[in-house]
Formats: C-alpha cells, structure tokens, sequence
C-alpha cells in the first residue's frame, strides 16, 4: 500500500472513518504525529489539543480517512518552571505511585492503602523538618547566636543580638511561607481539569477504567486539608518542643499537647479508607480535615506568642531544643511503616510462580525509594546551608559535626545504597551479558538469514536488541535498591544514640572515622549531582525532544495516576485526557464516523483506558491500533491491581477484538501485550487475542536498498506512523470499521 492512511483535507471532512492518533511520551507536537507539516487545531487548548492536516496543506487520500491528532505533550510537564519545582517535589510522586502499585489482593488492599497514606505523610512531616532545621536550628539558633557567623552579613546581622525568642519566631515565617507555597500551587491544578468529566454510562467496571472517570478532587481536597493540618502541627511541635526546654509552663504544655492531638487525628483519619475514599457527595470528611487544619493554623500563631512571651534566659545547647529527638523519631517511625508493609505483603503475597510481578513488593520498593530520595534531599539541603554558614570550616569537618547526626546517617546510607546498587548492576549486566547476546544472536538469525556478510551491521543490530532485553533486569535490581534504601532509613534511628557514623563504624567495623567523613561528603556531592541532574532533565527535557524520549517514559508513567497518597504530587494528566478522548470519540461517532484510535507507547496506555470509558454503543464503531506500547512490559507488572490479563481481554472484547499491536525486539519499553509470536504467528481460530500482536522486524534489513548508501535505522522505540507496516494494519482495521457498518451495529458489538 504506497498511500498512508488517512489524509484528508481538513476537519469538515465527510469522511467516513477517523484515524485519531495519541503520541508517545517523545512527541512535542502534533505535525510529527500526523507526519504533515502543517496542522491546526479543531478542539482543545494549547495544553491538551486535536488537531487536523490544514486545507492547504493536506495530502490527497485515497482510503477517504480523515487524520486527526490528540497532542498531550504539555499536561504531564506544564511549564518549564513547573517541572523544575517538581524535581524537589519528586518523593511525592514516587509515594504516590506506591500506592498504585499494591498487589490485586483484596484482603491487603486497606491495609497497603492506610501504610502508603501514613508514609505520605512523614514526607510532609519530613520537608516541614528539614526547612525548620535550616531556619530554627541553624540560622536562628546558631548563626544568629555566634557573632563570627554574622561577620559581613548584613542580612542577618539585624536579628544578631535579639532574645532567642524573637529569632526564632521571626525564623519560622520561612516553613510557615514553604507551606503556603506548596498548599497554594497543589490546588491549581485541580481548576484546570475539573472542566473534563467522562460520561457515566455503561463503563467498565475495572479498576483502570477508574482512571479519569471519578471526580478525583475531593480526595485530593481531604488529603490536602490533612497534610496541611500536619505541616502547621509539625512547625509548633518544632517551636513548643524549644519553648518547653526553657521554662516549664502549663499553657505551653497545653498547646504541645494540642499539636500533637493534631498530627494523631491526621494519622488516624488516613488509616481508614472507607471514610477518606468516600462518595465526593459526602462531605463529613471534609469538614472534620478542613477543621483540624483550621485548628493548626491557629494553633501556629498562638505557639508563637507563647515562644515570644518565654523569659530572656535559654538552655545553652549546641543545637535547638527537642530538634533531634523529633526528627530522629520521625525516622524510627518511617522504618517501622516500612517493616509493616513489608510483612503485609509479604503475608499476603501470591506464591504461585510468576503469580506476583516484582515478587509483590512494588508498593514497598517505590515507598522506600522515595522515603530515601525525601531523606537525601532534606539532609543536602541542611548541609549546604551549614557549609554556607560555616564559611572557613573544611566541608568533611563541617558534616562530621553537622547540624544532626540523623542526617549525617541519611547522607551515609544514601551513598552507601547508591554504591552498593552500582555495584550489583555492573555485576548483573556483567553477568547477564552473554546470555542477551546469546538471545539477540538467535533473533537476528531468524530475521537475516541470508546477510551472513553484513558483520559489522548484524552486531550493531544485536546489540541493540540485547540492550533493549535490559530492562527485564531492571525490576530485581530495584528490588535491591529498595532493600539497601530501606535498611539505609532503619539506621538513621541510631541517632537517637547521639553517636554519628564514623563512630560506629570505627568501633565494629574497624574502618577510620576519617574514611567515613569522607563518605558522607561524597554521598552530599553526590545528592547534589543527582539533584543538579534532575533540573538539567527538566530542562532539556522541555527544549529537547530526543531526551524526552528517555526520561519522560519514567515521568508521564508517574503522572498518569491520580493523587491517592499525596497531595502535593503532580497532577494526573489522565484525568483530563481520557474524558477528553472520550468525549472527542463520542462525538465523532455520534456524526456518523468511525474511529480507528492509534497510541505509541503511553498514548497506547491512554487509548486502553479511553475504550474502558466508552459506551458498547460507541466501541463497536471504534478499532485500536497500538505500537511500542508499555502496557504489558510495564504497567502490566508494576500495577498488577489495575493492569492484568482480565482488563487487556475486555479491552480487546469491548472493540470485538478489532485491535492489533505492533511491536519490535529492539525496543526496550514497548513489547507484546497477549503473545509474542516468535517466529510465526499461531493459529487464531479459537483465541481472538492471539491475533493481536504483530512483531516488526527491525531493522528491515541491514543492507543498504538499491539506491541508498546506508542500510535502513534500528527504529527502536520510535513510532512508526510512516511504516508500510503499520499503514497496512491501519489499512486492514479501517476496513474491519467499514465491514461492520455495512453488517450494521448489532452485529459488530463489543464482542459479549
């Protein structure tokens, strides 16, 4: 077939099939999608558009198929500013992700749920500490106490001098200003979206058909209230807990005791699902989280008035007052939520071989994961602004006898955990090495018989397949990860010691306490890289569309689900694209059209969720064309709750099987989705869904074609719009769409 499939000349088209196609995380436009130079827009905003070949600038098409393009690139990142705040913002995504990740076992569904809610929440207790720790402990405790710190620094040599009291009232305008700041921008996004409902009718009743279809903001409100109410809980538990350390006094106690009532209803409100999950109509909830987080805001001020009304004279102490006792606490009570969820899953784990994908830890390595990012984050942030403050002090001497020796062990089991995985990944790819090569060289034989003497090129190719077969390592060592992280946030407890690392591991390990100075600098250079790194990302990833194509996979995976642990995450883009792709499909089907609906790799994820919002009456006019697409290889193991063998057969039921997924082995996200089909297709005749997977040889050879001087590109992950290949099953699928109108509705349904 020499003609792409549909080409139209412009949106009042009469054609009567509509290719729709939703890009992958690597598309920045929606010329690219629809491979014509020229586009405009027929419904949507500038962040979340379709768009059609413009009158003038359309190609003839010749199967009478109008090309339209929904382009989504712009609600998962927002602006560039945007996702560079997001980049300290990212344990949130990850806890929230967690939650997603629990394994279908109804009988730990409340429990995991409760676990990864009360984790979130010592992420907000944690940044909370971590900014007071900078503004209380070290700038209105310590530099404001010594004169040598204030020594040419006129912005602070104004508070130099004044009642301990004031400065530190005065200091904790700046996490009280970092609260309001996060509370304010997470409930912007809500506005945005809250235009773009699905219809309620005749969906699907699986968990993934969930996404995008309930109102997600009120519990994204409830949960914002809370861990509103915590933060402020949090800063006077900080101010009171200094104020009781200078004077006894029953008022003082009183409001102590009022703040941590506070923070114990928010803890006890997020371990009941079946109040915090309610009908959005059901407002009870609301006004319980909405009053303890009124209760915390006054609460704030009063803490300050009595911290100011506090006599003149101070406990003379090294760091502030009751700083250490609480934020090694928290870390005591991070590593016991993660025992416990450990041993849920665990206990409730499916024993059957390959029963569980990530062994049913998925909720425990990405909570750990972001348990061990917020810790490394707010201990940098800390130790920079001591080594700032510490001007003439040498930066390993400055950490040996840092701000907190919990963040001393913070900083030591992050460096030890990211060593330690580096190591292992170099041993694994090491060994697993001549084992892809051996699997590369048996499909690259299959597919190039005969081109024994294209050498250099075959190994080229071979290797890109092997790299592509990676990724099935990259869940154990996750595993691993997770495990060292974990074990790195159980050992911040030894602080409550008051003993740092060096001491420990000189004693029982028998290595120089000098040597692990060293470390814990290297691990805070190391915090900073990875930080530094992750705002070049955000940066790059917006000017640049070949590194979106590497780091946005892991983002939009992470955004594509709707805040359920964490408040503060970034918004799901999904619950404004899937209603908006449903109610484009509708109406286009509505005006008597045909959708053939084309996903590369997360647009497949979008497409399979849009089927799930569609009406019977609508899918029997709707075919699914998918490639490079993530949902088995990905979502199929890490969200076993909500991406299983059952909801990819009703997807494919739904549009009486009239589906087919393009894949290629040298692409490491997207792969099969029911049957790899290695070398030849099986019979179809009694399991529809053996026909779906199509496998793409890639390259199409490794010659060069006459009249060409290099041999056809390793595609990889790109898309393949301009493929003959996938023109010809959009060709076939369109033709499947025509043949059920002819044989009329009733007998092309959703194959029930």
């Amino acid at each position: 077939m020499s003609e792409a499939v549909a080409r139209s000349t412009g949106p009042e088209s009469s054609d009567d099939v509509v290719e729709l196609r939703i890009h992958g995380a690597a598309s920045g436009g929606a010329g690219p999608g629809l491979d014509l130079p020229s586009v405009e827009q027929v419904a949507g905003d500038a962040s979340g558009g379709f768009y059609r070949a413009r009158r003038d600038g359309g190609s003839p098409g010749g199967d009478r198929v109008t090309l339209e393009a929904y382009r989504w690139a712009d609600l998962p990142s927002g602006t560039v500013a945007g996702t560079l705040a997001m980049v300290f913002l990212l344990p949130f995504m990850l806890i929230n992700v967690a939650i997603w990740m629990r394994p279908a076992n109804p009988g730990s569904d409340l429990i995991v749920r409760s676990l990864c809610r009360l984790l979130a929440l010592t992420l907000t207790v944690l940044y909370v500490l971590a900014v007071a720790g900078v503004a209380l402990d070290l700038i209105a405790w310590k530099c404001l106490g010594s004169p040598p710190c204030l020594t040419g620094r006129s912005w602070l040599s104004w508070l130099g001098g004044r009642p301990a009291g004031v400065r530190l009232v005065v200091l904790a305008l700046v996490p009280a200003a970092a609260i309001g700041l996060i509370w304010r921008g997470s409930t912007r996004p809500g506005r945005v979206y809250e235009a773009f409902r699905a219809p309620e009718e005749d969906v699907s009743g699986h968990r993934l058909g969930g996404v995008g279809r309930w109102d997600a903001e009120p519990l994204v409100r409830r949960l914002r209230s809370l861990h509103v109410a915590a933060a402020f809980a949090t800063l006077d538990v900080a101010l009171l807990a200094t104020r009781l350390a200078a004077t006894d006094s029953a008022g003082t106690l009183v409001l102590a005791v009022l703040a941590g009532a506070v923070l114990t209803a928010c803890a006890v409100l997020l371990c009941t699902p079946a109040l915090i999950d309610r009908s959005p109509a059901d407002r009870r909830l609301d006004r319980v989280a909405s009053v303890l987080r009124t209760i915390a805001l006054v609460l704030t001020p009063a803490a300050a008035a009595d911290v100011l009304a506090a006599p003149q004279r101070w406990p003379e102490e090294a760091g502030l007052p009751g700083y250490d006792a609480l934020l090694t606490g928290l870390f005591v009570s991070q590593t016991a939520l993660l025992a416990a969820l450990a041993a849920v899953l665990l206990a409730r784990r499916d024993r059957r071989p390959a029963g569980t994908p990530l062994f049913g830890l998925g909720a425990l390595v990405i909570a750990a994961a972001a348990i061990s990012l917020a810790a490394a984050f707010s201990a940098e942030l800390v130790y920079r602004v001591a080594d700032f403050l510490d001007r003439d002090t040498q930066t390993a001497a400055g950490l040996a006898a840092g701000p907190s020796r919990a963040y001393a062990w913070a900083i030591f089991g992050f460096f030890r955990t990211v060593l330690i995985t580096l190591v292992v990944a170099g041993l694994v790819t090491l060994i697993s090495r001549p084992r892809r090569r051996r699997a590369a060289a048996a499909i690259v034989a299959r597919d190039h018989p005969d081109r024994a003497a294209a050498g250099p090129r075959l190994r080229q190719v071979r290797e890109a397949v092997a790299h592509a077969r990676f990724t099935e390592l990259l869940i154990p060592l996750t595993v691993v990860y997770a495990g060292l992280a974990a074990v790195g946030t159980a050992t911040t407890t030894v602080g409550l010691l008051r003993v740092g690392p060096g001491d420990v591991v000189e004693r029982f390990a028998g290595l120089p306490a000098d040597l692990v100075s060293f470390a814990i600098a290297a691990g805070s250079w190391l915090i900073a890289l990875v930080v530094l790194g992750l705002l070049l990302g955000g940066i790059f990833a917006h000017r640049t569309a070949g590194f979106r194509r590497h780091v946005g996979v892991l983002w939009d995976l992470g955004t594509f689900w709707p805040r359920a642990a964490h408040p503060f995450a970034p918004p799901c883009y999904a619950e404004r694209a899937v209603p908006e792709l449903t109610r484009r499909i509708t109406y286009l089907v509505a005006r008597g059209q045909a959708v053939l609906l084309t996903g590369h790799s997360h647009g497949s994820v979008l497409a399979a969720a849009t089927v799930l919002q569609l009406p019977p009456r609508v899918c029997s006019r709707v075919a699914l064309l998918t490639h490079a697409s993530p949902l088995r290889r990905l979502y199929a193991r890490l969200f076993p709750a909500y991406l299983d063998d059952e909801v990819l057969h009703e997807v494919g039921a739904r549009l009486g099987w009239r589906w087919v997924n393009l894949w290629r082995d040298t692409d490491p996200v997207g792969s099969w989705i029911f049957s790899a089909h290695r070398p030849v297709p099986p019979a179809t005749a009694g399991d529809p869904a053996a026909a779906v997977d199509r496998r793409l040889r890639d390259p199409t050879d490794v010659v060069a074609p006459p009249g060409d001087s290099v041999p056809p590109p390793i595609q990889g992950h790109r898309p393949c719009e301009s493929d003959p290949r996938f023109i010809a099953a959009a060709h076939e699928l369109v033709e499947r769409l025509r043949a059920g109108a002819d044989r009329g509705p009733d007998r092309d349904g959703p194959g029930r």
